[in-house]
């Protein structure tokens, strides 16, 4: 029955915009009732269904009479014209051969059709120069601008839609109705559009104040999913809660608590809230099919519920890639090869360190010059299948964005991988490529790139799953028990450790907390000279999970160390520990190295130095400042520790 109302809708629709098209063609009362008696029955599919031909006519006028009444014609000042109904003893307008007032004249109450539904047909059918007539009268229905506006920021003129609807907004926003809503999201998009970003905070500000209960909703979602995209979750938080409370049974804010919750990663909850959802918005009669099948999605996977939302919005590429990871998700892993490198030099080992977790803390017969240590195992380099190597030589022909430079994630400012096409077509027809490594890199450095993997649901669909697979590969080609090392040094490993040192990147990001320490261990385990830094990370995450044994060990394996995560851990895992010399003593010899951090530990307030997008200055008060905003919540939830550090470093 649902359908059959459906298909009813779509024919009655399709009745009123031919009809619209006419009057506009041939604004002429007769030729309409003409044209109307002709067409409306066979759009309707009314001359076939053995009805009486009569009152199929007096149908047909009577439809014709309701909309000729409600549309607004150009040279009636965008007015309707009412048509002029026949004497009661002239023929009836229907050609039954009755009197118009035994025949259609005998109706009471003729239906009226919105003038708004007549509106929405003319934005489509009237040319500019007759549009542009029709808004200096002011005559297009305030609500509707948001069509106009719509239209025109698809052409990139977002200045124009600013103008046209800021007046809408110039009075009192308590009288605009849910009607708005869509004239607000537009005039914020072309704010973006145009850089506007006071202007638009000012603009959403005084609709969250000011406007109605529907607006006030409307104003705090983009206000939270301004936060979401800032990574700000908490006032993201709190302007969803405002949302919820101005209105509480719409279907936006459902969205939008499904989109913060899958943001943070916190799948479990936004499948119990979209549970609630479906469960509510059914009782409440909400029909809108796409909605409903978005909440069943996101019960079962919230991530790519939002992946399948977005997806006509999404760069068309992003979208084949998504079905790409579906389909190589299925291949088997590659086999590797790990093959000795016999030219590793004294040089080579100079800098890097030992196993990890090696037992043997007080043996310094390893270390050399500086306090560093020589790398036990054998150095080696990944070798891609023969089957592969052909592939990759082509790809490289093809992919226009080359390496990062040195242990960088992104490539040098300017650069475009996604201008291209050639590269994406060749990936897609060939699924093969996802046993290289080297190709697995390039594409995990252009989901960098691309501003729409940004959002969390999308990295989660393309970006973990590559990386996953890259890790797979690694950990097929060199198990735990394998003692051989991956120098940085030698180019053909760097794009399985820069893949790894992504990996935990995105699984921090997913609050995957247990997967991450692992790939940071496994990293040091396959590249001891530790390029990426992945060692300071790995400290931190020891001492927020209270491993402080294992924070010790790291710290000894990188002696005399720059890093202040490294030199003040230790110091930290000691005191907890309850090694009050050995601490007093690795604090010394920090200080020594990094004087600057206790300092910014132990003041309660404490300005914030400037900070280079080059680099931190060991010792300096930028790492000082760093350390801080990273580890002060862990020193300080040690109690007494504070207290202790500002007497032993007290000069």
């Amino acid at each position: 029955m649902f359908h059959q109302e459906t298909a009813d809708a779509e024919h009655f629709e399709q009745v009123i915009v031919q009809a619209v098209r006419q009057i506009l063609t041939r604004p002429d009362q007769g030729a309409f009732l003409r044209w109307a008696r002709a067409r409306i029955p066979e759009i309707l599919g009314l001359v076939d269904a053995h009805l009486d031909p009569l009152e199929v006519q007096r149908l047909a006028t009577l439809l014709a009479t309701v909309i000729w009444n409600a549309t607004p014609q150009p040279t009636n000042a965008f007015q309707p014209i009412p048509m002029d109904a026949p004497a009661p003893e002239a023929p009836c307008f229907c050609g039954s051969g009755l009197s118009y007032a035994s025949c259609c004249g005998n109706f009471d109450d003729m239906p009226e059709l919105s003038s708004e539904l007549i509106w929405e047909i003319l934005l489509d059918e009237l040319p500019e120069r007759v549009l542009r007539d029709a808004l200096a009268l002011g005559a297009v229905p305030g609500p509707l601008l948001a069509k106009i506006a719509d239209r025109w920021l698809d052409e990139d003129r977002p200045g124009r839609v600013v103008s046209l609807l800021e007046p809408l907004f110039a009075g009192p926003l308590v009288a605009l109705d849910a009607r708005f809503e869509p004239a607000l999201d537009i005039l914020c998009d072309a704010y973006d559009r145009l850089d506007h970003w006071r202007k638009k905070r000012l603009f959403l500000d005084r609709v969250c104040t000011e406007g109605s209960r529907e607006l006030q909703a409307a104003a705090w979602q983009r206000r939270s999913t301004i936060h979401i995209d800032e990574g700000d979750y908490a006032e993201a938080e709190n302007a969803f809660t405002a949302a919820l409370r101005s209105s509480p049974d719409n279907p936006s804010t459902a969205l939008l608590e499904i989109t913060l919750l899958a943001a943070q990663h916190k799948d479990w909850h936004a499948q119990e809230r979209a549970r609630f959802w479906l469960h509510k918005l059914r009782r409440l009669g909400y029909r809108d099919e796409g909605f409903m099948d978005f909440l069943e999605r996101a019960v079962l996977d919230p991530q790519d519920a939002m992946v399948s939302s977005h997806a006509d919005a999404l760069d068309p590429a992003l979208v084949d890639l998504t079905d790409w990871m579906t389909v190589i998700a299925a291949r088997p892993l590659p086999s590797y090869g790990v093959a000795a490198i016999k030219t590793a030099t004294k040089l080579t080992a100079r800098v890097e360190q030992p196993d990890l977790f090696d037992d043997r803390d007080d043996d310094v017969s390893g270390r050399l010059r500086g306090g560093s240590m020589l790398p036990r195992g054998l150095a080696a380099a990944l070798r891609a299948p023969a089957q592969t190597r052909p592939l990759e030589s082509f790809w490289r022909s093809l992919y226009p964005g080359g390496k990062p430079a040195s242990t960088h994630l992104t490539l040098q400012v300017g650069a475009d991988v996604w201008e291209e096409s050639a590269w994406i077509d060749y990936l897609l027809a060939h699924p093969e490529l996802s046993d290289s490594l080297d190709v697995l890199d390039d594409l995990a450095t252009a989901l960098y790139e691309h501003p729409e993997s940004a959002l969390p649901w999308i990295s989660h669909a393309l970006l973990s799953p590559l990386l996953d697979r890259a890790w797979a590969i690694v950990q097929a080609a060199l198990p735990a028990e394998d003692p051989r090392f991956l120098p940085w040094s030698c180019e053909v490993n760097r794009p399985a450790l820069r893949l790894l040192f992504r990996r935990y990147l995105s699984q921090s990001q997913e609050g995957r907390h247990a997967g991450a320490i692992e790939t940071l261990e496994t990293l040091l385990r396959l590249n001891p000279q530790d390029n990426h830094g992945a060692r300071a990370e790995l400290m931190n995450h020891y001492l927020r999970d209270g491993e402080d044994e294992r924070a010790v060990a790291l710290a000894q394996r990188f002696p005399d160390d720059l890093l202040a995560d490294l030199a003040y851990g230790e110091v930290l895992a000691l005191y907890r520990l309850g090694r009050q010399d050995r601490a007093r003593s690795a604090l010394k010899t920090a200080v020594r190295r990094l004087p600057r951090i206790p300092q910014y530990l132990t003041r309660k307030r404490i300005k914030q130095p400037r900070l280079s997008p080059l680099g931190v200055t060991p010792g300096g008060d930028d790492q000082a400042w760093l350390y801080r905003e990273a580890m002060l919540d862990v020193w300080a939830a040690e109690p007494g520790i504070l207290a202790w550090l500002k007497r032993c470093t007290v000069r």
